[in-house]
């Protein structure tokens, strides 16, 4: 590059000088170079586009200047030279008008002029000094904006109720602007230089108008790359409570140019009571206001609070409806197990789910706690020393996430109930009163009969789904022998449903043992016996109850969402797992994946090829050389250097791998939902905020803030 200034300028003396000494003691007037080669992304800088070479020269004009004898002398060009000159100025010219009109053609806003004449190149034209200090303050604004984003600082500062009459506080965002005009900020401190103390800098509004465009602008540098990959998955996470509104978490799979899986958090959708509606803005807003295909979506996974899993379930159909390939799947940070207790229609499940997790919170609050609850444990175990240790170590994890959840409750129920009753009843000065008032409450809570059964029963009937839900987060093999034995479980359970009189006799015996043994009353729950008003059947026992009550409506619901969340079209595409070359070794190289294949037949690049292509794919790995270990995993199947020449083989990994049933491998790709459940962990909900939430959780995508500024502009003019 700097031979050609050199040559360009005919500066014969300086053609030996080397790059370095040329860039360090030598400078080039920017009138020579064309306009289109300066970029002015700022007033007072002048930097030049990376191939920018200098063409402008006046070479003639020093023969009628008397003085410009002394000046450096320029070598006179030949005709051929100047000839060459103005073809490369010509043909450079042209490529500028192609360009230019192959993106206006591009541009629906843009249209032929009807007489036909030829567009012309619009100018840029150049700023006023008022609009180019118009654009940096707002680009300070815009700074602050993104700054309280990522450090999670609220917009709001002092509560009006905090402070007496008649002081006034800047929020936030007020404060962090007069900390930048005492910075230094010159553009701030002209704008605000005049303004009355007491006033605000910038209204509520145009604050909310800016955290929007900033929540678009980063939440757009997410999309462009779902876009650019094609396919994708929906997953939507809890309803999470949102400056007093119920919100719906969603993030997106995909797979990125660089082959990694990632599950990127893109925002939140607000929550609709009515299925119904709540179906239709969600698909709005993934298609219109995100602007989605969502003909691409391969996979859709909702994991969701006790109570709202029905509504999330006519979403799902509704979606299926429209786009048959989004196959509804269970997520794979979720356990099976507790999907489906959630999922549950019956009150007293939702109940029990709710006191469990208060139970854990509570505990995982307080260290002492935890300290008080391993004393009753060893004590109580102490012919089972191992048992004991596995229950304290188990207590300090999130163990209302396991597949056994249910199990483990069983066993520490004793364990609970005594530790919080010598809490409850302490009133020595070790405890505080929110503890020991928590501590009574939820005392009361386990030791009802009704959660007692529950339990239970639950643990039962789950333990039927507990080895294959574990197996469907495991390795890519165990989710593929998984799937084969979908048949036995709903075997097993329709034969627990056949004959259901006999297991529940067994459960309801489980269940009143545990009670007897914490001194618990046997009873029918107060409110069955408030609603009968009198009505009340004599023949109706506890035992009976619970059974048409608890048992018979949680097996067949749990025998029915099995059925409807492994459709014969999700399960032919777990079947596809045997792509990957270690199930195809444990299958001795025997798989028939072209049987299964078909439902992806449209994604593929080369369907007409697929069989052959599969034959090669076995081959190769079936004469590998010694030292070469198979791939366990998709992820590793897809970063293979070789990858490239199974196109089919490389797109079927690549859909199979969206399916939200599939772990993300790789744990740094997966991050967006451990920063969502921080955010939400780390900021109260009254100063939560769903704009600045996006900025937070995605802390690492770059933010355009020229793009900010323009569009501001644009849309507020």
């Amino acid at each position: 590059r700097c031979q050609r200034w050199v040559e360009n300028c005919r500066r014969a003396d300086l053609e030996d000088k080397t790059p370095d000494q040329l860039n360090k003691h030598y400078r080039l007037c920017a009138k020579h170079f064309e306009t289109s080669m300066i970029c002015r992304s700022s007033p007072y800088r002048t930097v030049l586009r990376d191939n920018a070479v200098p063409t402008i020269f006046d070479l003639t004009s020093h023969l009628n200047n008397p003085h410009s004898r002394h000046r450096k002398r320029i070598k006179e060009l030949s005709e051929d030279e100047i000839r060459t000159l103005k073809q490369q100025k010509i043909d450079d010219a042209f490529e500028r008008k192609q360009a230019t009109q192959e993106s206006n053609e591009n541009n629906e806003q843009n249209t032929v002029s009807e007489e036909g004449g030829e567009e012309q190149e619009e100018k840029t034209v150049p700023l006023t000094l008022e609009e180019r200090e118009n654009k940096d303050y707002l680009k300070s604004l815009f700074e602050i904006l993104i700054l309280m984003g990522k450090q999670n600082i609220p917009l709001d500062g002092h509560n009006v109720d905090e402070l007496p009459e008649g002081i006034f506080t800047s929020d936030n965002f007020q404060a962090l602007l007069e900390y930048r005009i005492n910075g230094g900020d010159e553009v701030l401190r002209k704008r605000f230089e005049m303004t009355a103390v007491n006033l605000e800098y910038c209204s509520k509004t145009q604050q909310k108008q800016m955290l929007e465009i900033c929540e678009n602008c980063v939440r757009e540098e997410t999309l462009r790359e779902v876009r650019d990959s094609h396919f994708f998955s929906i997953v939507t996470d809890e309803v999470v409570d949102i400056a007093g509104e119920e919100h719906l978490p969603v993030l997106v799979r995909f797979v990125d140019e660089s082959h990694n899986l990632r599950e990127e958090f893109i925002g939140f959708l607000p929550y609709e009571d009515d299925p119904e509606i709540l179906a239709v803005k969600f698909h709005a807003t993934i298609t219109e206001k995100w602007g989605l295909n969502m003909e691409y979506c391969r996979g859709q996974a909702y994991i969701v609070s006790s109570g709202f899993a029905s509504k999330m379930k006519v979403v799902a159909t509704r979606l299926l409806e429209k786009y048959p390939q989004a196959v509804y799947t269970l997520c794979s940070s979720c356990a099976l197990n507790v999907w489906l207790a959630k999922s549950v229609p019956v009150v007293g499940v939702s109940i029990a789910l709710g006191t469990i997790e208060e139970v854990c919170c509570l505990f995982n609050q307080s260290p002492q706690l935890l300290v008080e609850l391993d004393n009753t444990i060893s004590a109580l175990f102490q012919d089972n020393n191992e048992k004991g240790n596995e229950l304290k170590k188990i207590c300090r994890s999130q163990w209302t996430g396991r597949h056994d959840t249910f199990e483990v409750l069983v066993d520490l129920l004793q364990a609970l109930v005594l530790c919080l009753d010598a809490v409850s009843s302490d009133f020595s000065v070790r405890w505080n009163n929110f503890i020991v008032g928590r501590a009574f409450v939820l005392s009361s809570a386990l030791t009802d009969f009704d959660f007692i059964v529950t339990i239970v029963i639950m643990k039962n009937v789950l333990s039927f789904t507990r080895a294959f839900g574990k197996n469907l987060q495991g390795q890519t093999s165990d989710v593929f022998f998984a799937a084969g034995s979908l048949t036995a479980v709903l075997h097993s359970l329709n034969e627990v449903m056949e004959n259901i009189e006999v297991y529940h006799e067994f459960w309801f015996e489980e269940a009143t043992n545990l009670a007897t043994k914490l001194d618990v009353q046997i009873k029918l729950p107060g409110k069955f016996l408030r609603a009968q008003q009198g009505n009340f059947d004599p023949d109706m026992t506890s035992e009976n109850y619970y059974k048409e009550i608890l048992s018979v409506p949680t097996v067949e619901h749990i025998i029915q969402e099995l059925k409807d969340i492994f459709s014969e079209q999700h399960l032919k595409a777990l079947k596809c797992l045997s792509l990957v070359p270690s199930v195809m070794g444990q299958l001795k190289f025997n798989t028939s994946e072209e049987h299964h294949a078909h439902i992806f037949k449209n994604d593929l690049p080369n369907p007409d090829t697929l069989s052959a292509e599969l034959h090669c794919w076995r081959i190769k790995w079936k004469h590998r050389g010694k030292d070469i270990e198979l791939p366990a995993t998709i992820y590793e199947a897809l970063h293979l250097p070789d990858i490239k020449f199974f196109p089919n083989v490389y797109a079927l990994l690549k859909v199979l791998c969206l399916l939200p049933v599939m772990k993300v491998e790789n744990e740094k790709y997966g991050i967006g939902r451990k920063r969502l459940k921080a955010y939400l962990k780390n900021t109260l909900t009254g100063q939560r905020s769903s704009n600045l939430a996006l900025l937070n959780i995605n802390i690492d995508i770059k933010h355009d803030l020229d793009l900010m500024v323009d569009t501001y502009i644009k849309l507020y003019p």
